[in-house]
């Protein structure tokens, strides 16, 4: 047992631990629940027990291998293991996860041991090297083994002590969804009375982008399904368009200043047609298709700026952990399932009928 402020933390009998394992790209059959070797906390690093874990887009893509190059749209599964991930090859067979709450139950040499039982959130895009470069990067669940396990390893610096009345679910919605919402965001430059258009508004990455723009005091307007559409004004949004009518020819030309878009797409064209002159779009992925119809007159006569977005700046988690715990934001959690049902939840996460955050829940 470890003892820490007059609690105790019971570390596991056994070696072993349960985990998914992801074989190699392909279908989910190669999601294989097993037993495997415990991992332990090296020097700077910390051993968490997973509570909770997320699914997201991510990881899905990642086991598709759907960043690869040769996979040219958002269905095909044509890419082999050689260029699977986003940097190359993903490292299978592999742990997924980049979504966790946990709580840290050993910590390694050189790590403060006060540590020890504190719920975290684990920054689900981690700084390599001293962090200096904001663009050298390695993601949980995708470079290194992530959550979707009885316990994981991270260097101690990727670990967010979080007080919060939240859930473990609730606060597994939260690293790579909001992570990545708030980069966007925040390199947006959104604040007071900023226009903002966010297709896809009723998902993880969505639905945190309506709330965190939200917070900055900018005027959202989501794009969603029409079953939708209350749950997405419910989050923040001030108008609601639905999925299949034309921005354009309902906004009109010109009349957002920022466009914050995961789906891309056929109606790509239209998000730049919205922008006013000097305006903004910014994207971290294309679940409606990554080839897109751009004529480049539309981006330099306008003088726009397209960011794209991976690699959080360093400020961000700290930001959105912040967030958290003063309650500026609310989880959307809208189901769970236990880990051994994690192909289940990504047939329902990929269905696209829920809003907010599915989670799995690891055995204790």
């Amino acid at each position: 047992m470890i003892q820490r402020h007059g609690s105790s933390v019971p570390l596991p009998k056994t070696a072993t631990m349960t985990a998914v394992v992801t074989q190699g790209v392909g279908d989910f059959d190669q999601l294989v629940l097993s037993e495997v070797a415990q991992p332990a906390a090296g020097p700077g690093e910390v051993l968490v027990r997973v509570l909770a874990a997320g699914v997201n887009n991510t990881d899905i893509n990642t086991r598709l291998g759907w960043y690869s190059s040769s996979a040219s749209t958002a269905t095909d599964d044509s890419a082999d293991d050689r260029e699977s991930g986003w940097k190359g090859a993903t490292p299978f067979p592999l742990i997924q996860g980049s979504d966790c709450c946990g709580r840290v139950v050993a910590v390694g040499p050189g790590v403060d041991e006060g540590l020890v039982g504190a719920r975290v959130l684990i920054r689900s895009c981690m700084p390599l090297g001293d962090g200096s470069d904001s663009h050298s990067t390695e993601w949980l669940g995708s470079d290194l083994d992530g959550a979707f396990a009885q316990f994981t390893v991270v260097r101690a610096r990727d670990v967010f002590p979080v007080e919060s009345a939240w859930s473990d679910a609730e606060l597994a919605t939260i690293p790579c969804a909001y992570g990545t919402a708030e980069n966007m965001v925040s390199r947006a430059g959104i604040t007071v009375g900023t226009r903002v258009l966010v297709p896809g508004a009723s998902g993880g990455v969505g639905s945190a982008i309506v709330q965190l723009a939200k917070r900055r005091g900018a005027y959202v307007i989501g794009i969603a399904s029409a079953s939708k559409r209350d749950r997405v004004l419910e989050i923040g949004a001030d108008r609601v368009l639905e999925r299949g009518q034309d921005p354009l020819s309902q906004l009109g030309a010109r009349s957002v200043d920022v466009v914050i878009d995961n789906v891309a797409g056929p109606g790509f064209s239209s998000m730049l047609a919205v922008l006013r002159r000097g305006g903004c779009y910014v994207t971290s992925g294309a679940i409606a298709g990554p080839l897109v119809d751009l004529d480049l007159r539309t981006l330099y006569l306008s003088d726009l700026r397209i960011i794209g977005c991976t690699a959080w700046d360093e400020h961000v988690f700290a930001d959105v952990v912040g967030y958290v715990e003063r309650g500026e934001i609310r989880p959307l959690l809208a189901r769970t399932y236990p880990l051994r049902e994690i192909a289940t939840a990504q047939r329902d996460f990929l269905e696209k009928r829920h809003v907010g955050n599915l989670v799995l829940i690891p055995p204790a």
